[in-house]
């Protein structure tokens, strides 16, 4: 078993007399020969599933429609949804593409499906706080992932899994799917081209408007029947049960603790196309200020964040609102619907975007008239996200939105949401990844993981 792994050996055991036979946890590099052979000898990708709760489902799904996957695996601490998971994946192996290619064993312990010599790969899709002690362990163990975002919540978390992809070789992607949408990549051919001159500012926000209720209210309960709870909460702080955070990913950002609130889960998709475009390293300064101004529910996140990032000759900002969803000239239809957009300023004018939106607002002294048409397109199509990272695995390269890629925008979160707390701008140097000057972020920037759960302190 791995020396960070967080249970003992003993521990470990002690969980699973229950029932389910242990099998010891295999090293990276042994594993890692497993994968490759295994992988070529079925001809097909064995994944296993972390995570099988809705946005989990969606990657299933995904997967699920790939001729070349068989899914071997499903890890979920809730008895209902492990089992009805297991039901969705058996009603599509009886289909005529997907007869004979899924036999799904069902597991409480991800360590369990890591274990297995027979998994090729596996989908992280569980509440964010699990993300980098499950994607450091899938490393480690030499499975190829794919992990949800947010990648990680606190800086050092994000230079951990950075640096275990890179010592453990492995493939993965993170699961910002509009980054495969052709019209986020036809952003990036418009930046790119030059058309509208050297870029200074980028504006980009996402959204909504609960009102003064929120999410509402649900009292603390007795945990449901086939629920692990502690194995949920894992790595992080021990809490009653309560149904609105157990609910799903929609729910989760009201809860600090569990997932650090909208901006680490919707930030990744919009600030995508700056630093795609743009070619963006680790931002030099961070700050953050906002809070919790209107919202009473039972949650603890703030309802109100502005981000600035400067990087060498360019600023980004970011706002998320939940309690106002004006949303500049991307509006659209009345009401208090979810938007979000993105503002880049060049010196030849404005580019606007958001999932489907491309416009383009000419500074008209500089730029006298402007055609789409002559854009060339250089960021080819994407076959799909998932199929991305599998394609991925079998030519042992990286797909587009890999750790190694995302790592930069998942720095640029973790260092806002640290701003946030401190109440002032934090200076990171790109060259030695350090916080520069402060002590006290410095030491705030490696999370305190719940006992026996232990962070892999070894990578930072």
């Amino acid at each position: 078993m791995s020396k960070n792994s967080g249970l003992s050996r003993r521990q470990f055991l002690s969980r699973a007399a229950a029932g389910a036979a242990v099998p010891y946890f295999i090293t990276g590099h042994a594993s890692g020969a497993n994968v490759a052979a295994g992988t070529a000898a079925n001809s097909r990708i064995q994944i296993g599933l972390i995570g099988a709760n809705g946005q989990g489902n969606y990657d299933l799904d995904e997967v699920l429609r790939q001729p070349d996957t068989s899914i071997v695996a499903v890890c979920e601490v809730y008895k209902e949804r492990r089992d009805s998971t297991i039901a969705r994946i058996m009603k599509a192996a009886t289909q005529p593409e997907g007869r004979g290619r899924h036999d799904p064993k069902p597991y409480t312990d991800y360590r369990e499906v890591l274990a297995r010599k027979d998994v090729d790969a596996v989908i992280i899709a569980t509440t964010p706080h699990w993300h980098c002690r499950m994607a450091v362990d899938a490393a480690e163990a030499g499975k190829h992932f794919y992990c949800e975002k947010p990648m990680t919540m606190y800086p050092a978390e994000t230079l951990t899994v950075k640096r275990a992809v890179e010592k453990y070789g492995v493939i993965t992607q993170i699961g910002t799917q509009i980054h495969a949408t052709k019209n986020y990549r036809r952003l990036v051919d418009v930046v790119r081209s030059g058309a509208l001159g050297k870029f200074s500012l980028g504006r980009t926000f996402h959204i909504l408007n609960q009102g003064r209720k929120g999410i509402g209210h649900a009292p603390d309960t007795r945990v449901p029947e086939g629920l692990d709870w502690d194995m949920w909460l894992g790595p992080a702080p021990k809490r009653e049960f309560n149904a609105l955070l157990f609910k799903d990913s929609a729910y989760h950002p009201s809860f600090m603790a569990y997932s650090g609130g909208w901006t680490p889960g919707m930030a990744p998709h919009i600030i995508d196309v700056p630093f795609w475009a743009l070619e963006l390293g680790y931002p030099t300064d961070t700050y953050s200020s906002g809070g919790r101004y209107l919202i009473e529910d039972d949650g603890d996140a703030y309802d109100l964040q502005e981000v600035t990032w400067q990087f060498p000759g360019f600023t980004l900002t970011w706002t998320t609102s939940l309690i106002n969803s004006f949303a500049y000239t991307l509006q659209g239809d009345q009401g208090c619907h979810r938007r979000r957009g993105i503002y880049l300023h060049g010196v030849n004018g404005t580019l606007i975007g958001d999932y489907k939106v491309l416009e383009v607002i000419r500074e008209a002294c500089f730029l006298h008239k402007f055609n789409l048409e002559d854009i060339p397109r250089v960021i080819p199509d994407s076959p799909g996200h998932h199929r991305e990272w599998l394609d991925g695995i079998r030519s042992k390269t990286q797909p587009s939105c890999h750790v190694g890629y995302h790592c930069k925008i998942d720095m640029a979160l973790t260092l806002a949401m640290l701003s946030l707390k401190l109440g002032r701008s934090i200076r990171f140097d790109a060259a030695t990844e350090r916080i520069v000057g402060d002590e006290e972020a410095t030491r705030l920037m490696v999370p305190e993981y719940r006992s026996p759960w232990k962070f892999p302190k070894d990578y930072v």
